[in-house]
């Protein structure tokens, strides 16, 4: 079975950055594709990065492109994608999941995963 642990979330103020983790843990082959997604109160999840591990691919969502970055880190038997937020915004406040999927995970935009972490929650203040 996949797990999915967040952390690195908090506060911080307009301007500021935050590195989101997800750590992985399970068969390899069934979280081959890993996504970073969002959602604030009275609004639908959305996907902002994915990341396919065995080419290291990536995909953003044009919102998020230029300011959010997404990486893997599988050195020394770590299973981790981060999620670099730059630049941070008010609107940008949330929290935010990883997800995993056995395959790609987005097609023209970055779709629902199979497995999912608790989330982390991230606070801009302006």
């Amino acid at each position: 079975q996949v797990q999915l642990v967040e952390s690195g979330g908090g506060s911080v103020q307009a301007g500021g950055s935050l590195r989101l983790s997800c750590e992985a843990s399970g068969p390899a082959y069934m979280r081959n594709c890993v996504a970073w997604f969002r959602q604030s109160p009275g609004k639908e999840r959305e996907g902002l990065a994915a990341i396919y591990t065995p080419t290291g691919n990536t995909y953003y969502e044009d919102s998020v492109r230029g300011r959010f970055t997404i990486s893997q880190d599988n050195a020394n038997a770590k299973n981790t994608v981060y999620l670099q937020l730059n630049s941070l915004k008010p609107e940008d406040s949330a929290v935010y999941y990883c997800g995993a999927d056995p395959e790609s995970c987005w097609y023209g935009s970055i779709k629902e995963c199979t497995y999912w972490g608790q989330g982390t929650q991230v606070t801009v203040s302006s």
